[in-house]
């Protein structure tokens, strides 16, 4: 073991003279390096008995051949595989601070200015299925990944990291894994099938590896108080050394309060239901037990009795869901009218399903319709609650789970116009409605739901990201045309500004040869050689035309220089497979206007070469800004007072048009939008691809997340949960939207555990209260 992991630290050896890692994070390079290479044997264990089984179910002989091809090319690889991703991942620990993960075309945060070209379609199969990985990780531990980055800058806050520079982050282990599988001898349609079995088996096995990751750091003194992740822009609690969890404050925060229970359900052991049910009566957060001096309901004639409430529910297809405890009371009232009770831990199970669904159905996250459908499992839920006392703090519960992905998928939801087909609230009414119709006490029906739904979500997630993936390619094509054009008219403009153009002559300037200065841009760029070459070429085409002022030598200097343009041009004009009959018209009406100019240089003026207040102007090898020409003054401005200067003895009366204009221009800056404060384009700022936010659009209000931000241009691109464009904006747009709550952001974090910290969070402060 040592010695691979000395194998493994080769490949940061050179950037150990810049930056020295600190122990801690040595430490937790070489723990989770070991802990990694256990993960991925467990994965290839079994994803060999996956592929079979698939081979063997396979509807096609394609299909099976393609099973197959991965199972051995996974056996035959597999050492090398797993080498490849722990070098990797070193590598994102030895140049932290420098190392980039490999991204995929739909990972645009930062787009390539440089690949104008399409991805061919398996390309792109391949880049959607690494991106479903990465965001269903990012997804899955969201916590934990929050927790295990604070804790890293922590350890080093000279450094500036991004979420997707954090070594162990799902960026970096997708890129590893990514990179893994470059290598391996087949084709697309088996190279998909491995990276969906990453998908499927591996997302699974995480967990135990980021809790493990962040106990390495905690157990070594990084941030060892602190049980959630900090928010955006506040320190992270407990940011002590390794003694301060034993510090006074710490120990009078333990003495005589109760049992310990942890905000959060991703660090260490989350919360059981003991802990719960102390820090709920000792906060008196929940309602109290019912008064034992009535007739005790016990757990199975209560549970008889949810079933009979569950059937009811079912009827119930609107918009509106009572609260769980306005649900149970006719539950809790005998026939005459008297009272029942229920038993301590049972009341204490419904107090926190009812806080639970409380925190759901107020949740502005989701949308009404969403909130009213997941709330119409009220009564299964307490059921499994009651059933299983271990579904508070057992993070992997089929329950737990399917309420996170129905929230999950709810998020960008809005509803459509009607008439139009949903198949997302479709799928999930029927989830809906399969729990209260089949659910009795057998919690296999959510794990067989949870698998059903998850499916649907990974054919609709497929689907919207090949879509998104050709608006992004779209728009970044868009952006590079929009800047090449842009460039193409500055450096006609420039050369032309004060300059006497014949009609034909600037036909050609803004037609042909825009388009060739265009392509000059989108094949080379701005900062090559040849771009600087068409842009002299640009100054010495007008030039020809235009030749001011004329000096005794501009005849010799056209005479040489007009055949090479003429050349130059008709070249130009080819490689961009311009229409050879427009060629020749556009190089006969160049050939008209030198001839022209040729005649008209026998009556011009011809300026001295001594004359001290004219500079001799020869042919420009670059661009320059062009010469004022006397007998050209530029245009007036657009209003003149033109009335006679006043005395000198008397002042000058005020223009009533500049009055007027002086009025117009304050009234423009006071209707002027506010600009952005810095705290807001800050935010704006760290939006990141992917992150879901609603927006004002037509007195209505629109969900939408952001695909991709594209550089070329500073867009913020918006889409809908089909992938279709929403809209866009540039930096300070956004900013301001932000800041006049035009666009909200939303949290698309884990809703049962957002839910579980929140009880926790109001129990422990109604307990200080």
């Amino acid at each position: 073991m040592a010695h691979d992991n000395k194998v493994v630290r080769l490949t940061g050896q050179a950037s150990v003279s810049r930056f020295a890692l600190p122990t801690e994070l040595v430490r937790l390079r070489d723990t989770s390096g070991q802990s990694l290479k256990a993960v991925l044997a467990s994965f290839f264990e079994q994803a060999d008995d996956s592929l079979f089984a698939l081979a063997d179910r396979a509807a096609s002989n394609q299909d099976q051949t393609a099973y197959f091809d991965a199972m051995r090319e996974l056996r035959l690889r597999r050492k090398s595989m797993t080498v490849s991703v722990l070098q990797y991942v070193s590598q994102a620990f030895n140049d932290l601070g420098k190392f980039k993960p490999s991204r995929s075309g739909s990972s645009l945060e930062e787009v390539d200015q440089d690949s104008l070209s399409l991805l061919d379609h398996s390309e792109l199969e391949q880049q959607v299925a690494i991106d479903n990985l990465t965001n269903r990780l990012r997804n899955r531990y969201q916590e934990q990944v929050r927790m295990l980055a604070a804790r890293i800058r922590h350890l080093v806050p000279q450094l500036e990291l991004s979420d997707d520079q954090m070594p162990l982050s799902p960026e970096v282990l997708c890129g590893a894994i990514s990179d893994a599988c470059t290598d391996l001898d087949i084709d697309i349609r088996a190279k998909l099938v491995v990276l969906k079995l990453f998908e499927r088996l591996l997302a699974d096995k995480l967990g135990d590896f980021y809790q493990a990751c962040n106990k390495t750091l905690a157990a070594s003194g990084v941030l060892p108080d602190m049980k959630r992740a900090p928010v955006a822009g506040q320190a992270p609690k407990g940011s002590g050394t390794a003694g301060a969890s034993h510090s006074p404050a710490a120990g009078a925060a333990g003495e005589g309060a109760g049992p310990r229970v942890q905000s959060s359900t991703t660090d260490g052991q989350a919360p059981t239901f003991n802990e719960l049910s102390a820090l709920l009566h000792q906060g008196s957060g929940g309602q109290s037990a019912p008064s034992p001096a009535g007739t005790v309901l016990d757990t199975d004639r209560l549970m008889a009795r949810l079933s009979e409430l569950q059937g009811e529910a079912q009827q119930d297809t609107g918009n509106t869901v009572l609260p769980l405890r306005q649900q149970l009371q006719p539950l809790l009232q005998q026939s005459e009218g008297k009272p029942l009770s229920v038993a301590q831990v049972d009341s204490d199970v419904i107090n926190l399903v009812s806080m639970l669904f409380d925190f759901i159905l107020e949740d502005r996250q989701l949308h009404p319709t969403m909130k009213a459908l997941i709330g119409r499992l009220q009564i299964p839920v307490l059921k499994v609650a009651l059933g299983d006392k271990n579904f508070f703090n057992r993070g992997g519960h089929p329950v737990r789970k399917l309420l996170n992905e129905l929230a999950l998928a709810a998020i960008g939801w809005s509803e459509k116009r009607p008439g139009m087909r949903d198949p997302l609230k479709e799928k999930i009414e029927e989830v809906v409605g399969r729990v209260l119709n089949e659910y009795t006490d057998q919690v296999g029906l959510f794990e067989a739901l949870l698998k059903d739904f998850g499916h649907f979500m990974d054919l609709d997630r497929r689907r919207r990201e090949l879509v998104e993936q050709r608006l992004r390619d779209a728009e970044e094509g868009r952006a590079r045309q929009e800047r090449a054009s842009q460039a193409a008219t500055e450096v006609i403009h420039e050369h032309t500004a004060g300059r006497v153009i014949p009609e034909p002559v600037l036909q050609v300037l803004n037609e042909p040869w825009t388009r060739y200065l265009q392509w000059v841009v989108l094949r080379e760029g701005e900062d090559s050689e040849r771009w600087q070459q068409a842009r002299a070429f640009s100054a010495r085409l007008v030039w020809t035309v235009d030749p001011r002022p004329v000096s005794t030598d501009t005849r010799a200097e056209l005479l040489k220089a007009i055949p090479e343009v003429v050349e130059e041009l008709r070249m130009a004009l080819q490689e961009i497979s311009w229409d050879p009959f427009a060629t020749d018209a556009a190089i006969r009406d160049l050939e008209l206007a030198h001839v022209d100019v040729f005649q008209n240089l026998v009556t011009a003026p011809v300026v001295a070469d001594t004359a001290p207040s004219v500079e001799r102007v020869d042919i420009p090898e670059t661009p320059a800004e062009p010469e004022e020409v006397p007998q050209r003054p530029e245009p007036a401005p657009e209003v003149v007072d033109e009335r006679p200067e006043p005395a000198p003895a008397q002042p000058a009366e005020v223009s009533p048009l500049v009055a007027e204009a002086t009025v117009d221009t304050a009234q423009a800056e006071a209707d002027a939008p506010a600009a952005a404060l810095p705290e807001w384009l800050d935010k704006a700022d760290r939006l990141r691809v992917g992150s879901w936010v609603e927006m004002a659009r037509d007195e209505t209000r629109v969900r939408c997340k952001l695909a991709a931000f594209i550089k070329a241009t500073g867009k913020y691109i918006f889409v809908n949960r089909s992938g279709a464009k929403v809209a866009e904006y540039h930096r300070e747009d956004l900013a301001i939207a932000l800041q006049d709550q035009t666009i909200t952001m939303l949290d698309d974090g884990l809703i049962f555990d957002r839910a579980l910290e929140s009880i926790i969070d109001n129990l422990r402060h109604s307990r200080k209260d």
